[in-house]
């Protein structure tokens, strides 16, 4: 197996994080031919999805987010800035793991696919995302 973590920057706004290309990246340094790829964020309030982005998807699922989650004073786990105990109760909705093929060193994903971070905690503004290959 080879695997390699990397430093995400994703600032003090909750934001959907495309990590596409720094997988691309990941797998041209692991020498990737066919496997899968397995990528882990080991954060309480992070999670991943594959999603569309840069059409409005992104956006459509923070709006979600705060639709079915909303940053108010009912959650239990207080800590940390208003309403940031949904941030704890994210990861149940959007786990902090996702698993794709890979063929010939590229992701099976769809034309539109993108496998991105998800972070809605604005107290962390930087987290960590390990991608690890499995040669098949």
């Amino acid at each position: 197996m080879f695997s390699a973590e990397i430093e995400v920057r994703t600032g003090a706004e909750p934001v959907v994080h495309d990590l596409t290309r720094d997988i691309e990246k990941f797998l041209a340094a692991a020498n990737a031919g066919d496997g899968l790829l397995h990528v882990w964020v080991p954060h309480a309030t992070a999670g991943l999805v594959v999603i569309e982005t840069g059409a409005g998807s992104d956006d459509d699922l923070l709006r979600a987010i705060d639709e079915v989650l909303p940053r108010d004073n009912r959650w239990t786990h207080r800590h940390g800035s208003h309403g940031h105990g949904r941030d704890h109760v994210l990861p149940a909705f959007l786990p902090p793991y996702a698993s794709v093929p890979v063929v010939d060193g590229s992701l099976v994903t769809g034309t539109w696919q993108s496998v991105c971070l998800v972070d809605t905690n604005i107290d962390n503004p930087v987290r960590r995302v390990r991608f690890s290959f499995l040669a098949g």
